[in-house]
């Protein structure tokens, strides 16, 4: 009996002891929170995407008003949310370039070839797995959507062509669409970024053409018409690159027999359909497909 109350009395001194200290150090060693970042907290979008590179919106509050970030940092937010923002702090809003999902692949319904329907669980994964979905190009998109169930923004709808479609004004450059493609066509640029490769099939030629009516074929006249150095051939594909060469410009896409590589704004591909400047020959295909 008696060890019992010792043991009870010893407990019951720790607890004592160690709510003191505790007590104590938050007296005297409490860090005083700026009110300013629940005030700027609240003037985010608070949808905690993690586009600026945080884990959420109270994080970047945090960062913008200890100066180490800008505002423009939330590239979701309008940019009268962001001059508020500034306002508030007196500081410079800065300059960010929104950033959004892009699909590389055209290949949607009537043009990827078909060799076989598909008949099971209704994922894209699942799809892959399982015999590609019935498409003959096994890098295409399975048109399922995958991507659409993923985005918790509602930025991504499925087309007529069984194509996700990305709302750039609705897209937070999150990524989750990103993980959910099993195929990994998604990718996350700058706005800015008007050239868009429309295909991720690393053929050639008749092989290539055979898989798909809007298909890189390889034969490099995007990268001949392109500025030094901003598109280069890498595995029978063009890969942009806008640090090493530039400026981007239209005429890179106006000879691609297929309509494989685009000039897109916002979400119009603005070379489809259209007729290039004289002297510029664009693919019979492309006008075919588009027109």
């Amino acid at each position: 009996m008696n060890e019992i109350l010792l043991a009870a009395g010893l407990m019951a001194g720790l607890g004592l002891f160690f709510g003191t200290v505790l007590g104590l150090a938050n007296r005297f060693l409490k860090v005083e929170e700026d009110p300013r970042i629940d005030t700027v907290e609240e003037m985010l979008p608070g949808s905690n995407c993690g586009a600026c590179g945080e884990p959420g919106c109270r994080g970047l509050a945090e960062k913008i008003v200890s100066g180490i970030t800008v505002p423009s940092k939330c590239t979701v937010s309008s940019r009268s949310g962001i001059e508020a923002i500034a306002e508030l702090l007196g500081v410079d809003a800065g300059e960010e370039v929104k950033r959004v999902a892009r699909l590389h692949c055209a290949g949607g319904l009537g043009r990827a070839r078909q060799i076989a329907a598909y008949e099971g669980f209704e994922s894209c994964r699942a799809a892959h797995l399982v015999g590609g979905g019935g498409l003959e190009c096994s890098w295409g998109c399975l048109g399922i959507g995958d991507c659409d169930l993923a985005c918790t923004f509602d930025a991504i709808h499925m087309n007529p062509l069984r194509l996700p479609q990305v709302d750039v004004e609705a897209c937070t450059a999150c990524g989750d669409c990103v993980d959910a493609c099993p195929r990994d066509l998604f990718d996350i640029l700058p706005v800015t970024h008007n050239l868009i490769v429309q295909c991720s099939a690393p053929l050639a030629a008749e092989e290539a053409r055979r898989v798909c009516k809007v298909v890189c074929d390889a034969c490099g006249l995007c990268a001949a018409d392109a500025a030094p150095g901003l598109v280069t051939m890498v595995n029978n594909l063009p890969v942009v690159d806008y640090a090493a060469g530039g400026p981007a410009e239209p005429s890179a896409t106006w000879r691609c027999p297929t309509g494989a590589i685009q000039w897109v704004v916002g979400e119009q591909f603005v070379t489809l359909g259209e007729t290039p400047p004289p002297g510029a020959d664009a693919g019979e295909e492309t006008r075919r497909l588009y027109a």
